[in-house]
């Protein structure tokens, strides 16, 4: 009998990515200018035409209820205040070089539309200053204290948001959505916490699950789709009851009736405690401070 043949090997590490190896193959394939064709024998984790079918719908739910979710955690993301707003709004120094065109081009539709901006450039700023409040407080918190400003990701109000979190060096988180009109994130969301969704029910479940408030600023139809599921959530009790705050009030008043909806009977007089007009930075971060006793 042959004794037994002892060889050294080298030590392998407990925690190495042992699935490196199915995505390098996937990224040879694009540095080599290939077109992906479906491939039976892949990998099904890293088989792109699997994963994007009809029926593995729900496996892409969970990976982008996940991925946001282990990321957001592992960077102590656990208490949020949620501002949305329109995407339109520029900032103030962008809205006066934008009417300084508009004047010299002479264009009637044009200067109309400059001269709005820089009306409604007001509430960028007001944004800003907000999340530089949140923002500054929670830095001298302990951990489980701290909020985090969290928006959709996008330009316009969201933008002024991280831009006024980013400006006292505090983490912020950007929730984007994919569209077919292209729209990648500001510039001043985290890397680390940057994401972009596919569903917008996916994104808006993550703008809540961590949501401690929300600050709804002057905006469109995305404005009252996230405005008023929040709102709905809560009325039902099945969200936990959070400060929602309609900053801008003679926008909100002269868009929506709330009083008539009293009238008519389709919500209780008590609903309309569910949120709270604001009209200055201060009195958003107050209205928060007080409901949390902080």
């Amino acid at each position: 009998m042959h004794p037994m043949n002892h060889t050294q090997t080298t030590p392998q590490n407990l925690s190495e990515n042992r699935l490196a190896d199915a995505w390098a193959e996937l990224q040879n394939y694009s540095e080599n200018g290939n077109p992906l064709q479906a491939n039976a024998y892949r990998l099904a984790f890293a088989d792109p035409e699997f994963l994007l079918r009809r029926e593995t719908r729900g496996i892409r739910f969970q990976l982008e209820m996940l991925k946001p979710d282990l990321d957001q955690a592992e960077q102590g993301i656990e208490n949020t205040v949620v501002v949305f707003g329109s995407a339109r709004f520029p900032a103030p120094e962008d809205a006066q070089k934008n009417l300084q065109l508009a004047q010299i081009s002479g264009d009637a539709d044009t200067l109309a539309l400059a001269q709005r901006q820089v009306r409604n450039a007001h509430y960028y700023d007001q944004a800003r200053l907000f999340a530089r409040l949140v923002a500054g407080d929670s830095m001298h918190r302990r951990p489980e204290e701290r909020l985090f400003i969290t928006t959709g990701g996008g330009p316009g109000i969201m933008e002024a948001a991280n831009r006024g979190a980013h400006e006292v060096g505090a983490l912020s988180v950007g929730l984007n959505i994919a569209l077919p009109h292209e729209q990648s994130a500001n510039p001043y969301v985290t890397p680390l916490l940057n994401f972009k969704f596919h569903y917008f029910a996916l994104r808006k479940m993550h703008l809540m699950m961590r949501a401690k408030a929300l600050v709804a600023f002057p905006g469109g139809f995305g404005t009252l789709d996230e405005l008023f599921e929040v709102i709905t959530l809560v009325q039902t009790r099945k969200s936990k009851p959070v400060p929602i705050l309609l900053f801008g009030s003679a926008y909100w008043k002269r868009l929506v009736n709330f009083d008539a909806m009293v009238e008519e009977g389709v919500i209780a007089a008590e609903d309309l405690k569910l949120f709270e007009y604001v009209d200055e930075p201060e009195a958003a971060w107050a209205a928060i401070q007080r409901f949390y006793a902080l």
